[in-house]
């Protein structure tokens, strides 16, 4: 009874991942927190990764594999995995990313220590040659409002608690659809709780930096007027709030930290 109340399901969304996908597993596997199981949904992949997905499936019955036969994109992918879940704790962790091995540990237990249902924690950002070039801290908590300005919460570090949500799942939306979760989230309970300590690794691809900025800033706004129905004087103060605190992170850390945009 224990094991199933206190078990984490991670989710994780694959599409041709094939370079990055061992190092991903091995990351949950290396885990000092044993009692998870991991679904990984391949979202029809052209590369090797559901080959190499296979040969863990085959060694740990804690790791299993849903293949979708379109692609249908992230979102539809993650929401699979959750309506899969047994565990009681739903965890996210992107198939190019990697959890330092007490990640779970720390956080289920900063969670039942303190009650808490909703957490995330602090990262590190990494290039493609797996050098470190950026630490994002966290705050100690954030609320609905605050996620709308500024979005604070790694999809690789967050945890939600199924037993005081139920099954919450991701808006069908492109992009952007992890923040569109935490609000929801935040919709049901005042504040999401920041572990400041490092707990993962969120690799930065190459050929994502170019077109990531002006589609996370295009989707977000779709965020705010689609799925959260901000009426547009709303909508326009918290995207306002939102481009001016990235590009202050971005171009100027140091003021950004001494305004408490970056811990």
């Amino acid at each position: 009874m224990e094991e199933l109340c206190n078990k984490v399901t991670v989710v994780t969304a694959v599409y041709n991942s094939e370079k990055y996908i061992t190092k991903s597993i091995d990351s949950v596997l290396d885990q000092s927190y044993v009692n998870w199981e991991l679904i990984l949904v391949d979202d029809k992949s052209n590369d090797l990764s559901v080959e190499i997905i296979r040969s863990y499936v085959e060694l740990d019955p804690r790791i299993k594999l849903i293949e979708l036969t379109e692609n249908l994109g992230a979102a539809v992918v993650r929401n699979k995995a959750i309506e899969r879940a047994q565990g009681r704790y739903i965890a996210f962790l992107d198939s190019d990313d990697v959890w330092l091995p007490n990640k779970l540990e720390k956080q289920i237990s900063f969670m039942q220590k303190n009650n808490y249902p909703f957490t995330f924690g602090a990262y590190d950002k990494i290039n493609e040659s797996d050098e470190i070039f950026g630490h994002l801290g966290v705050p100690s908590k954030v609320s609905y409002y605050d996620l709308l300005k500024s979005s604070s919460i790694g999809c690789l570090t967050a945890i939600y608690d199924t037993e005081y949500f139920g099954k919450v799942y991701m808006p069908l939306i492109r992009k952007r659809q992890d923040l569109g979760l935490w609000l929801k989230l935040l919709k049901k309970t005042d504040f999401a709780y920041g572990l400041n300590e490092t707990l993962g690794i969120y690799k930065v691809r190459q050929d994502s930096i170019s077109a990531s900025k002006k589609n996370a800033a295009l989707f977000t706004w779709r965020l705010y007027r689609d799925v959260e129905k901000l009426n547009l004087i709303k909508a326009s103060y918290y995207f306002s709030q939102y481009a001016i605190r990235g590009l202050l992170r971005t171009k100027h850390p140091d003021l950004a930290r001494f305004l408490g945009f970056l811990k």
